[in-house]
């Protein structure tokens, strides 16, 4: 199995591209780490297309690919996941699952039982959780990366949010499950919802 990279740039870039590069910490750890070579074959994903892709030149800033054929891979899941922000080793592992089982979207969330140190770091720690997310897709063989929102009070992200099934996930909920109300909607809609689920210890 080839080793799965997301392409930083990528031409053209509209519809399909063929031709992209790896800049920055992805060229220095495949042309320093890995020794990469023009003409080693690797898979990339250039603007949500995964491709068999040739290097065609190697540098510590860019490592240049030549795009081949596309190649079949699954899309992600249609969930945004609100997640309260909490200690930053637990939270970054929660990023790390979640990217691996498919999210589309997560929104840190500034709840009311978020510490209130957390809560002011979390603005300087969203570069380093979209790097996350960003290895954690490479990792999992995803073919996109999931937005990573910047931090936000929990009414005013439910205030823009537009998907059509909300669920607040309550460790005090005893009867009502959420496989039965996932259920419920593909019964009701003939699908797989479009789907925000918000969680962890965000009672407002």
């Amino acid at each position: 199995m080839r080793r799965r990279w997301i392409a930083d740039t990528f031409s053209p870039a509209n519809g399909h591209p063929t031709h992209a590069a790896l800049t920055g910490e992805q060229a220095q750890h495949l042309a320093r780490v890995l020794r990469a070579q023009p003409g080693q074959i690797f898979d990339v994903v250039a603007n949500g297309f995964l491709h068999r892709a040739e290097i065609t030149s190697v540098s510590d800033s860019e490592v240049a690919f030549q795009l081949h054929e596309e190649l079949e891979a699954d899309a992600a899941l249609p969930i945004h996941l609100l997640l309260a922000i909490f200690k930053f080793d637990h939270f970054e592992w929660a990023i790390e699952k979640a990217t691996e089982l498919g999210v589309a979207r997560i929104t840190p969330i500034l709840a009311r039982r978020t510490e209130k140190h957390l809560g002011i770091a979390s603005n300087k720690r969203v570069a380093r959780w979209r790097r996350i997310a960003l290895e954690s897709s490479k990792q999992s063989r995803r073919t996109d990366i999931p937005e990573i929102l910047d931090p936000t009070p929990l009414a005013a992200s439910l205030q823009l949010e537009t998907a059509p099934l909300r669920i607040l996930l309550s460790e005090t909920e005893q009867a009502l499950t959420l496989a039965s109300v996932l259920n419920e909607e593909r019964t009701t809609n003939n699908g797989q919802p479009a789907l925000a689920l918000a969680a962890s210890h965000m009672h407002e």
